[in-house]
């Protein structure tokens, strides 16, 4: 299973989320808060990730198998910013105060990534232009950094 951990995030990235998440627990109080799904990720599991839309199984519990919304990444082992360690990527979810988890709030997500983005060096996932990928921030040219 991915990290959740903001130890294993690079210094930059952790520190952009963690200047991100403190400003919107300031201004959004009553909002639900961010919170990291992913940091790094082990290749077993980036493997799976890629082959969801193949390996029949339902892998998002709608009854449906290998359906288009069970594609959700373009990369395999080794071609991800979350593959290494430290990671040049995390994921974000959002929690209300009462344990409700929201994925699929836009919202939430645009407000966090502009939050985001005020620190330099930042890649957004929703600006991806063949699969958007809101809850994905990524230290812009990671792939030309050093690999561990």
């Amino acid at each position: 299973m991915a990290s959740r951990s903001i130890n294993d995030l690079h210094p930059m990235l952790a520190y952009a989320y963690g200047k991100a998440e403190v400003e919107w627990k300031i201004n959004n109080p009553k909002r639900p808060f961010p919170f990291l799904t992913a940091t790094f990720r082990p290749g077993v599991e980036q493997n799976a990730l890629f082959a969801q839309p193949t390996d029949k199984k339902d892998n998002d519990g709608d009854g449906k198998i290998d359906e288009p919304d069970e594609f959700v990444t373009n990369a395999r082992a080794g071609q991800s910013p979350h593959n290494f360690n430290p990671s040049y990527a995390f994921d974000v979810g959002f929690q209300d105060d009462k344990g409700k988890t929201y994925w699929n709030d836009l919202t939430l997500f645009n407000d966090f990534a502009k939050l985001m983005l005020k620190t330099a060096g930042i890649t957004w996932g929703g600006n991806f232009k063949k699969l958007q990928d809101r809850p994905h921030f990524e230290l812009t040219g990671w792939e030309n950094m050093p690999k561990k």
